[in-house]
């Protein structure tokens, strides 16, 4: 045929083999065609504050960020970032030279994992893990190394043990993720500590993926691992917008990190997408600026969505682990009589007009997250309603 290769070799990066269309794809479309609600996929469906998207329009029409912003991303945002995390954490950062700003938390991510991940290293994470992680790993040439946060008592837990034993001469990094997305789990203090000595002692880098770090319930408190002794020198701090503002399709992320590691993430983002979101960053950093008000009001909306989900799917059957953090709740559909978590969530639009993910697809060992299944609560509270009363009249 013309312009085939001859040559038998599949055409994708053997890296990338393993990585077909996501799940979140598969699911969404089943949403689609069923007619079915999603609470697959992460994202709200109402917008965030008015007055931000008002200031992307104002953006737009002065031309602020029409044209490429700068490298670094635009000043003023990059100002914003570091006056928030001085504010929130008491964390100093110089906004001309310890913070980037990215096309989101997901470039992020894929920046920090190719700058400073080289064949052979091998790369920590929390499973189950946000599934960009395995995948950004896998092009970076490293080796990932789960450690599997298993249930007890209610929540997910990490057995710093485990971790401890993971680590071997080829660790290069650990990749933490606090609020957990799937599960929900908020790191304490203790854990944190532990993380933090464990690097310093092993002489460890560390990313921090915090994009949930505004979603935090019951008491719970988010504590940036760059504020623990001996971490701020070795630690990449990732931040969303999107989580936040409720405007995802913005895709305006950040890093903070010390000079030589924001160089070394720059050096790989800047061959990814260059720059991008010029007009909604200008916006972002006036987000940035909201009053404390904004930000318990937020937390406060969701913690009831939450409470609201929650409540439902243990109606109707499922054994439910409330989060401490993120907008998702993980479930074990075990009581429902069920253990396979991808034939049961193929099969639930169907049954009962809802989308869920299966937890196994953020996991090395499937086995482990077969039972498990995560509903998203971003959603209107007439959306949850409708979603509850399905899921429970199809139990019965």
């Amino acid at each position: 045929m013309t312009g085939m290769t001859s040559s038998t070799r599949p055409l994708l990066n053997r890296r990338l083999a393993e990585f077909g269309t996501t799940i979140f794809a598969e699911m969404s479309a089943l949403a689609v065609r069923t007619g079915a609600i999603n609470l697959g996929q992460g994202f709200p469906d109402t917008d965030g504050p008015e007055e931000i998207r008002e200031a992307a329009v104002r953006a737009l029409r002065e031309g602020r960020g029409n044209q490429y912003p700068p490298g670094p991303g635009a000043p003023e945002l990059r100002t914003a970032i570091a006056a928030h995390q001085q504010r929130r954490y008491g964390l100093p950062y110089d906004p001309d030279t310890e913070v980037l700003v990215t096309a989101g938390a997901t470039e992020a991510i894929a920046a920090a994992l190719l700058a400073l991940v080289e064949p052979g290293d091998e790369v920590i994470a929390f499973e189950p893990y946000y599934d960009s992680y395995a995948a950004c790993v896998a092009m970076a040439g490293g080796t990932r190394v789960p450690v599997t946060l298993r249930p007890h008592e209610g929540a997910f837990r990490l057995d710093l043990d485990e971790l401890r034993a993971a680590v071997t001469d080829r660790t290069r990094l650990l990749l933490i993720n606090t609020p957990h997305n799937p599960t929900g789990t908020v790191l304490t203090r203790a854990e944190l500590t532990a993380i933090a000595e464990l690097a310093v002692e092993r002489d460890l880098l560390v990313v921090t993926d915090e994009v949930y770090e505004h979603l935090v319930f019951d008491g719970a408190e988010h504590l940036p691992l760059a504020g623990f002794p001996g971490m701020r020198e070795r630690t990449v701090t990732i931040g969303s917008s999107g989580k936040t503002f409720s405007f995802t399709g913005w895709k305006v992320g950040w890093v903070t990190a010390p000079p030589a590691l924001v160089t070394a993430v720059r050096s790989a983002k800047q061959f990814l997408t260059y720059v991008a979101s010029g007009p909604f960053q200008y916006a972002v950093a006036e987000a940035l600026a909201l009053p404390d008000a904004y930000f318990d009001t937020f937390r406060a909306e969701m913690r009831a969505k939450r409470d609201l989900l929650a409540a439902g799917l243990a109606d109707a059957g499922f054994e439910v682990f409330v989060p401490a953090g993120t907008y998702f709740v993980t479930t074990d559909i075990r009581p429902l009589g069920e253990s396979d978590g991808f034939a049961f969530c193929r099969a639930l639009p169907e049954r009962a007009g809802v989308v869920a993910i299966p937890n196994a697809v953020f996991y090395d060992h499937r086995e482990q997250g077969a039972p498990f299944v995560r509903f998203a609560f971003c959603k209107k509270v007439s959306v949850l309603e409708e979603a509850v009363a399905r899921l429970k009249a199809a139990a019965r």
